[in-house]
């Protein structure tokens, strides 16, 4: 048994699938979209080349992703953490 392709062209992602950006995007097409495709990867690609390559995730990666970026983004408001010497 092979292991499933890690990115494909954009053409063999089904049309009907629902690409979808961040609310926070700026709508100048400098971030990713991704989309679930129906056999359970989720299929990423760059916004500025629709028709390039999609990487696909599976769904567990995908959430540990999403929750890493979440706690990255959660220390980042929080600022930088100051250690006082004890020198």
């Amino acid at each position: 048994m092979s292991a499933p392709p890690r990115y494909v062209p954009s053409r063999s992602v089904p049309r009907a699938a629902e690409w979808r950006r961040s609310s926070h995007s700026t709508g100048m097409n400098n971030c990713v979209e991704a989309a679930a495709l129906p056999a359970g990867p989720l299929a990423v690609r760059d916004s500025k080349r629709p028709a390039g390559p999609c990487l696909l995730v599976g769904p567990a990666a995908w959430t540990a992703f999403v929750t890493r970026l979440r706690a990255t983004a959660d220390d980042v408001r929080r600022g930088p953490r100051l250690r006082c010497s004890t020198r």
